[in-house]
């Protein structure tokens, strides 16, 4: 299995064990309240919501990545289409971080 298929892996497990928040309105929250380790953003998403995450994770010091489409994200969550999410676990946080690389 590549990377890819692995980071889906895990963000479905993260969501399994409620470490995730996903979708615009929860992910920024997540990132506002300091319980965001990892915040990952739908390669399809618009620019400005991009920017909007790139900004704030800037700014809070949360690591930010751009990954999949937004059907592909909100599948490995058991979920409709994201655009956006937030990972709330450190440990799940990391693993994914490593295999992003």
């Amino acid at each position: 299995m590549d990377n890819r298929g692995k980071i889906f892996g895990m963000l479905g497990l993260a969501a399994k064990a409620g470490k995730v928040q996903s979708g615009e309105f929860s992910t920024e929250k997540s990132v506002k309240s300091g319980k965001a380790f990892l915040v990952i953003v739908s390669e399809e998403a618009s620019e400005n919501t991009k920017k909007m995450f790139r900004n704030m994770c800037t700014y809070y010091k949360v690591p930010y990545y751009e990954f999949g489409g937004k059907g592909e994200l909100g599948h490995a969550l058991g979920k409709e289409m994201r655009a956006s999410l937030a990972i709330q676990d450190e440990g799940f946080s990391k693993a994914i971080v490593k295999l992003m690389v």
